[in-house]
């Protein structure tokens, strides 16, 4: 059996932290995932998927972790269900993480127009990163290609490739 999940969104309000009479920290979310197609009127929706995350992580969350935060969810699906205050059954369907990732510097989602991967707003700078696209290439950017304008053909036999 397998039961495995790995989500990339953002934060759709400030987690909510928590600690049970045990004194365990645990932490709850809401993570927009966008959907990969666009529906009829060229939009792309979105799921909003409810996360719990335990222990420290969860204290790591509640401490860095905003609205609007691009994070990296890595858990497994859990249901549950109760009995609410009228009687009725209720189920929740949520992510337990195992590993949440903070995928932007601090405070890089805010007031910044960053599309759903984390990508700067147009004409903006790759949190700092690049600053100027005509820069010199040993600025060491994770962008540098290192073979580019070298003008030698790059000699690899058979036996250097992994595969």
């Amino acid at each position: 059996m397998l039961n495995r999940v790995v989500l990339v969104g953002r934060l759709t309000r400030d987690p909510e932290l928590r600690y049970t009479p045990n004194g365990v920290a645990v932490a709850n979310f809401t993570l927009a995932v966008n959907r990969t197609f666009s529906n009829q009127q060229g939009e792309r929706d979105a799921d909003f998927i409810n996360c719990v995350v335990w222990r420290k992580p969860a204290e790591n969350v509640a401490n860095y972790l905003k609205k609007g935060s691009l994070a990296g969810v890595d858990g497994r699906i859990q249901t549950r269900s109760y009995d609410n205050n009228e009687g009725r059954r209720v189920f929740v369907t949520e992510i337990v993480a195992d590993s949440v990732q903070f995928l932007e510097p601090r405070g890089a989602s805010q007031g910044q127009g960053n599309d759903y991967f984390g990508g700067p707003p147009s004409g903006g700078n790759d949190f700092g990163n690049q600053q100027n696209p005509n820069q010199n290439r040993s600025s060491g950017g994770f962008n540098d290609d290192p073979f580019s304008n070298d003008g030698k053909p790059i000699d690899i036999s058979d036996d250097d490739l992994p595969f």
